[in-house]
């Protein structure tokens, strides 16, 4: 393999990984924007209440987004092999 084929692979993860965690990034910075703008209106300043609405809808999006994520992941796998066979 060269070096030119390692950078490929790398930078092909780094893509794999940002498109496997935006989508659960996205969901928990906007359960928590909403539920900060709500904090702010009420001015019930609880920690603990961010957490619970926060952790579900990770959850959530977990399974939703959970069959994406293995595909992404199982076509970046069949990527390398094929590159180590290959060689």
């Amino acid at each position: 393999m060269t070096p030119a084929d390692v950078v490929d692979v790398v930078r092909e993860a780094i893509w794999v990984l940002l498109a496997v965690a935006a989508p659960v990034m996205l969901v928990a910075l906007g359960v928590g924007l909403v539920i900060a703008l709500i904090q702010a209106l009420t001015q019930v300043q609880e920690m603990t209440l961010v957490f619970v609405p926060k952790i579900l809808a990770i959850f959530l999006s977990l399974i939703i987004f959970m069959p994406f994520m293995i595909t992404s992941m199982i076509g970046l796998m069949e990527q390398i092999a094929q590159r180590i066979s290959g060689v």
